[in-house]
């Protein structure tokens, strides 16, 4: 598969969010063979905590599944450009790389306000690629705070 197709696996966590009445963002976490070991989508509202990003949910699981910390070799997918919290946690599990959808404007972390996953401080640093199937994540996410409104 390649990063679009795994990216439509994430839209489809994150079309499942919205049903759930969350804002719909998704990520999936794709080991270095190629195989979807964790997927989840945003649960903050359902878990009532401020950290319950699909990215950061995935990362966790794919943690427990592989009975490891470090997630080396495995690549992030998700629809919006990660905030510093979940940037860090990818920083923090030693994944190779992030691919997302939709830039964030007001939070991004990994190209739009921050580089955290090439600043050179950090004792590691990870690929990305920003702009996958990024119209259809954006429009998932206008249209959800449009009808919010």
């Amino acid at each position: 598969m390649n990063d679009e197709e795994y990216m439509k696996i994430a839209i489809e966590e994150a079309k499942q969010a919205e049903i759930e009445g969350e804002v719909p963002i998704g990520a999936i976490v794709v080991d270095a063979e190629g195989k979807i070991i964790a997927r989840s989508h945003n649960l903050r509202e359902q878990l009532h905590s401020p950290a319950a990003h699909a990215e950061h949910i995935a990362i966790e699981k794919a943690s427990k599944i592989k009975q490891a910390w470090r997630l080396t070799g495995c690549t992030v997918y998700v629809t919006l450009e990660p905030c510093i919290m979940c940037a860090g946690l990818m920083h923090q599990a030693r994944i190779d790389r992030c691919v997302f959808g939709a830039y964030d404007k007001k939070a991004g972390a990994l190209v739009t306000l921050y580089k955290v996953a090439e600043d050179a401080r950090l004792n590691h640093n990870f690929k990305v690629k920003g702009g996958v199937l990024e119209k259809e994540c954006a429009t998932l996410l206008s249209q959800f705070f449009k009808k919010r409104r």
